[in-house]
């Protein structure tokens, strides 16, 4: 049984603080899970994506926060 994806909350840190907190829980997390990021940087959006190229990880997507937070979540998974 699993759990929901691994949460980082990069709220209010400027990049590169994203890209290198998620290199950071990849790998406690088992591959084919997810790590969701929570960003309101910009550069996130490129960025995040781009580690995931570089890597050989899955960027599954980004979607805008609701409830009340200003940011992005990306989830990423673990392919290797």
């Amino acid at each position: 049984m699993t759990s929901g994806p691994r949460l980082v909350d990069c709220l209010g840190r400027p990049c590169p603080v994203p890209v290198i907190e998620l290199a950071r829980a990849l790998p406690d997390v088992r591959v084919g899970e997810r790590v969701t990021v929570l960003s309101d940087d910009p550069a996130a959006a490129l960025d995040l994506p781009a580690f995931c190229r570089l890597r050989g990880h899955r960027y599954v997507g980004a979607t805008p926060l609701v409830d009340g937070r200003t940011g992005t979540a990306y989830d990423v998974e673990r392919l290797s």
